[in-house]
């Protein structure tokens, strides 16, 4: 997008495109029950749901954002699921890929999901089919995104991926309604507390109504209930120790990002609860007012000032960078040991260094040195396995400084050239040849879905031809003759009841 828009302007378009995909694929799950009309104003709740506006105005989680958008063709695929229709496998797979490769906290939410609807459609249906047709499902599509999941699994090792679970985004700090001693966070966590309550109080009142109305199948009604009320569950302390027993799943961080799940739910329920468009207007009023009065009482969206930007893009202009996150930092390292204004390139003693630097790009630093004797050279630079260092023309192994991460690099006295040149490792190979074969598969197995299915309509539609007048007559034009009138009289009677 920044390639065709003014980066101004991007934010701005990726939100709208974002919120465009989920009013859609909401319109395609409500509809899948409710009218047009009813559908259509599914698809509009869902898109201005009071966490999705916390999401664009308060946390600028893009990814997260993006990965809510294909939510409720994840319930669509698993009711096609349950009426054991192997063909589901495939868009299940696909979204199962598409989330992993957007947003990792929201492909862990997804897996656990669609455990959870596999298990309860395998009772409601007494049959494993299901649960058989859901794991291969989540196989092929966390296959098909291979080529980014491998490699981070594998690379873990790199960094202290524990800072991921430090103070402050731990789930038992998350909450709903869990303070601690950073101010900052409890006021965040007071905003999105009450907005969490207001939406899970709105979803058991709805809850309630659409099972008085009866509109819909009962089994619908559960489903949404189980997704929902689940989601809702694991936002609350009282879950705490499947946070701590069941895997990955504490890498969700805040246990509050279940509000994706509990607004596809709500948006379906509350549109099934009630006709009238003024206790729809209610339910949305009241949830809309309780995110104003945490706007204005408890938390404004954007707590940075205009200095503060400034800094951040004074930081990145002029090379010093930009401050990241603990759990990327080399392992073993601390970042804040680390000094911004240090040097390109130096030496590990103090010792006098000639440096000429042809090129510094992300993946890529060439530079000439000229030492007065042997040592090391300390770059600007974290070091990470994937990193191929050559001194004139020979490939070396590189150290780590302690405490900073930095790379160290053995150079002899005398004028040595150096090339650090960003790698592809053989994790990234593997998952990449992995998601390239399953998409092949995948696409060999739909050609001939589609083909076998072509050419069993075109043998339906001849054998109809031939059944329909197979006289030599017919073919010429003929009428029929006065024979065929009784047989054509009978069939008529025997359709209409007669």
């Amino acid at each position: 997008m920044g390639a065709v828009l003014p980066w101004k302007v991007v934010p701005a378009a990726y939100v709208w495109l974002a919120l465009t995909l989920s009013g859609c694929s909401m319109f395609l799950l409500a509809r899948r029950w409710l009218s047009r009309q009813d559908a259509i104003f599914a698809a509009a709740l869902y898109v201005a749901n009071p966490y999705y506006v916390v999401i664009v105005y308060w946390r600028s989680a893009f990814a997260e954002l993006l990965a809510a958008a294909v939510l409720p063709l994840l319930l669509l695929s698993m009711l096609k699921m349950e009426e054991h229709d192997w063909k589901a496998i495939v868009p299940l797979a696909l979204i199962v890929a598409a989330v992993g490769l957007t947003n990792a906290p929201a492909a862990v939410m997804v897996n656990y999901s669609v455990a959870l609807l596999a298990v309860v459609f395998a009772v409601r249906r007494r049959s494993p089919k299901v649960c058989l047709y859901t794991a291969a499902a989540v196989l092929l599509g966390t296959a098909l995104a291979a080529l980014y999941l491998f490699p981070a699994s594998q690379e873990r090792g790199w960094v202290d991926i524990a800072q991921v679970l430090s103070l402050g985004v731990r789930p038992q700090d998350n909450f709903l309604f869990t303070t601690i001693t950073d101010a900052d966070h409890n006021r965040f966590n007071r905003l999105v507390s009450l907005i969490g309550t207001a939406e899970v109080a709105v979803l058991a009142i709805a809850a309630c109504f659409a099972h008085k109305q009866r509109r819909e199948p009962l089994n619908i009604w559960w489903t949404l209930l189980t997704w929902g009320g689940a989601s809702a569950l694991l936002m609350f302390s009282a879950s705490a120790v499947l946070w701590t027993h069941l895997p990955l799943l504490r890498f969700l961080q805040f246990p509050w990002r279940w509000l994706l799940g509990v607004n596809v739910t709500l948006a379906v329920l509350l549109t099934m609860a009630w006709k009238p468009w003024l206790w729809r207007g209610l339910a949305f009023l009241f949830m809309l007012g309780i995110l104003i009065f945490g706007w204005q009482r408890v938390q404004p969206p954007w707590w940075d000032h205009a200095r503060n930007v400034a800094d951040m893009v004074y930081q990145q202009q002029s090379g010093a960078g930009y401050e990241g996150t603990d759990e990327y930092v080399p392992a073993g390292a601390d970042p804040y040991n680390t000094r911004l204004e240090a040097p390109k390139v130096a030496s590990d003693n103090g010792g006098p260094l000639r440096v000429h630097v042809e090129q510094w790009t992300p993946e890529g630093k060439v530079f000439a040195v000229d030492a007065g004797q042997p040592g090391k050279l300390v770059l600007r630079l974290f070091n990470y396995p994937a990193w191929r260092v050559e001194v004139n023309g020979r490939q070396v192994e590189t150290e780590t400084e302690d405490d900073t991460g930095q790379m160290l690099i053995p150079i002899a006295a005398g004028e040595n050239r150096v090339r650090v040149t960003f790698i592809r490792t053989w994790d990234r190979t593997v998952g990449g040849i992995v998601s390239m074969v399953t998409a092949a598969g995948l696409l060999l197995w739909v050609r001939s879905d589609l083909s076998f299915r072509s050419k069993r309509r075109r043998i339906c539609s001849s054998g109809r031809s031939k059944t329909a007048d197979p006289s030599p007559s017919a073919s010429l034009g003929a009428r029929p003759s006065v024979s065929a009138k009784p047989l054509a009289m009978t069939t008529i009677n025997i359709q209409s009841g007669r």
